[in-house]
């Protein structure tokens, strides 16, 4: 279970820090015209959409460095289990702007994020 959480917490981390990254780098027009899963964008300001991608590195390196270091390992559920409320806020503008289709990736992601914060805070804990 260990290397299970490793594997997910991982890839959650790489999918995380380049996402979170484009979002801080790239002007929001260009993200929205990347494709339909992009035009989320076009309710929030660019500020906003800059926010949200510093809140995404932020949780990408809470989710391995403190566990590969040894220190302030308890913010590694805890970054999962911020991923997994920003995640719910993501289906829910995914849920106000009809694009029910793509729901389903964020459930993905929140289940993903919640495993790693199940696993983390329980069974595999860092904190004992």
């Amino acid at each position: 279970m260990n290397l299970a959480l490793w594997i997910v917490a991982g890839l959650l981390a790489a999918a995380y820090l380049l996402g979170g990254a484009l979002k801080m780098v790239a002007p929001k027009e260009r993200i929205a015209a990347a494709g339909r899963s992009g035009r989320w964008v076009e309710d929030f300001s660019a500020g906003g959409v800059k926010a949200i991608g510093a809140v995404e590195v932020l949780a990408a390196v809470g989710l391995v460095l403190p566990a590969v270091l040894g220190v302030a390992r308890v913010f590694v559920p805890l970054a999962a289990l911020g991923l997994v409320l920003l995640m719910i806020g993501a289906a829910a503008v995914r849920i106000r702007r009809q694009e029910y289709g793509l729901v389903a990736v964020d459930v993905v992601y929140i289940l993903l994020a919640a495993f790693v914060a199940w696993g983390r805070f329980g069974p595999e804990s860092f904190l004992g």
